[in-house]
């Protein structure tokens, strides 16, 4: 089932975008950071972060927002109401669902946007390339300077790997692979909410 926002798929209903938001769920501000040193402060420190990819902010109508892990992780709840950010486990049944991760990622990504070859987004997910910040503010997954966001998507999940890192799902234009890595908490990945178990 689709709406106008989310869609079913298996046992799960996840978002059809990226997340954009500005606020935490109790109102509180997310940080907005545009320079490489606050962002690599905010790293060092633990401090939750998000900005625009390169700072453009029309990206955020499209592909959303780059946060820190500290954001994901931030007791005050990233996620709107009713939903929440996914484990590593739920990306996994994600993934598992569409047929496994050397397959899912060609039904996942949108039929826009990627450079050549696009996804049949089968599955309705519309991923898209939103590329990442690293922890020291540079802004990465630049392949070709006149298709600078459109080769790769990194997605944060809610789980830690150890206490620098975090685990994300990530899809490149060439391939139908979804990645699974861990990253220090302080890169800036998309993210994607899953509906709250009834």
């Amino acid at each position: 089932m689709t709406t106008r926002n989310s869609v079913t798929i298996g046992a799960q209903e996840w978002k059809i975008r990226n997340l954009n938001g500005r606020t935490f769920r109790n109102g509180d501000p997310v940080p907005l950071v545009t320079s490489a040193e606050a962002w690599a402060e905010a790293a060092d420190m633990g401090l939750p972060a998000c900005c625009f990819f390169e700072h453009i902010h029309w990206i955020g109508r499209s592909y959303g927002k780059l946060y820190n892990w500290y954001a994901v992780n931030d007791p005050r709840g990233l996620a709107p109401e009713g939903w929440h950010i996914p484990s590593d486990e739920e990306w996994e049944q994600l993934v598992s669902f569409l047929g496994g991760k050397e397959v899912a990622g060609n039904k996942l990504k949108s039929t826009k946007e990627w450079e050549e070859p696009v996804g049949t987004n089968e599955s309705r997910f519309y991923a898209l390339p939103g590329c990442c910040r690293d922890q020291h503010g540079e802004f990465r997954g630049i392949e070709d300077d006149n298709n600078w966001w459109k080769s790769w998507g990194y997605w944060w999940t809610s789980t830690g790997n150890d206490e620098k890192s975090a685990w994300c799902r990530s899809m490149h234009s060439s391939g139908s692979y979804v990645y699974r890595d861990a990253f220090l908490r302080g890169y800036g990945f998309s993210v994607r909410c899953v509906k709250e178990a009834r």
